[in-house]
């Protein structure tokens, strides 16, 4: 079983570079994050063209979540118990969305940015953090056999060796101390980077901003990651960034993450 994840940075830009993306690597199961689409902008049908299943959560041209499948879609739940809302009265956003696909509980997660230190969207960011560690501690607790993959664009560079450079970093988010422990919360809890121990060689990132030849140049960050239960961590038998899809006119800014599960 092959599943993956991918920030697609609109889907209704991207749909004809998604769609001959799975066509090409055969994916059974997806995560997809910043869709930027409502329920009724969703490219449906496009999908379902190849068989896939689709699960979707999107409110505005704002962040956006969905799980596609070709080997069952069930279980869908929009949003953790828990998770925290942004604004003024705070509302829940469309970051997670999780689903059982061919016997792995998926969630397709998008961490919120975080934005500068001193915003007030990085409390929330690590309150959001906090919650999804509080959830995903009590999925192992009621059963420690559970198969859930956490996939999607953590907004978070965990360790020094996943951004180009460390002193750029400095003083900036997705690399500071408190987001690290957060994304590090999540890890002791129980869920493993399955894909680290694949693609491990210095410069392997899955984000290049569209600014300033970030890509060309290699000046990257690896912030999608897909962590797994004890259960499922056993079964990855293989992991891979295709870099390759980041090229080219009308590129996402992020690469898809693939994951190679045994029967």
């Amino acid at each position: 079983m092959r599943i993956a994840t991918w920030n697609v940075n609109s889907i209704r830009s991207r749909i004809d570079r998604v769609t001959a993306w799975l066509e090409r690597n055969e994916v059974d199961a997806i995560a997809l994050q910043e869709t930027k689409a409502r329920e009724d902008q969703f490219p449906f049908d496009r999908f379902e063209a190849l068989g896939y299943e689709v699960a979707h959560h999107g409110l505005s041209q704002w962040n956006g979540v969905a799980v596609a499948s070709r080997v069952g879609l069930s279980d869908v739940q929009v949003g953790f118990d828990g998770m925290p809302g942004w604004g003024e009265p705070a509302a829940a956003e469309a970051r997670a969305l999780g689903a059982v696909c061919g016997g792995v509980r998926l969630w397709s997660l998008y961490i919120p940015n975080g934005r500068a230190l001193e915003d007030p969207h990085l409390t929330y960011k690590l309150e959001w953090l906090a919650a999804l560690e509080r959830a995903a501690s009590g999925w192992l607790a009621d059963d420690p056999a559970a198969q859930i993959a956490l996939m999607g664009d953590w907004n978070i560079a965990p360790t020094d060796a996943d951004v180009w450079s460390v002193a750029y970093y400095e003083g900036r988010t997705h690399t500071s101390p408190a987001e690290r422990a957060a994304f590090a919360a999540v890890v002791d809890a129980g869920y493993s980077d399955v894909v680290r121990p694949h693609t491990s060689e210095p410069g392997t990132f899955t984000y290049w901003d569209y600014t300033q030849l970030r890509f060309p140049k290699r000046q990257g960050m690896r912030i999608d990651f897909a962590l797994c239960s004890p259960a499922l961590a056993e079964r990855v038998v293989g992991a891979a960034i295709d870099r390759e899809e980041r090229k080219g006119k009308g590129a996402s800014d992020h690469a898809p993450v693939v994951v190679e599960i045994a029967d």
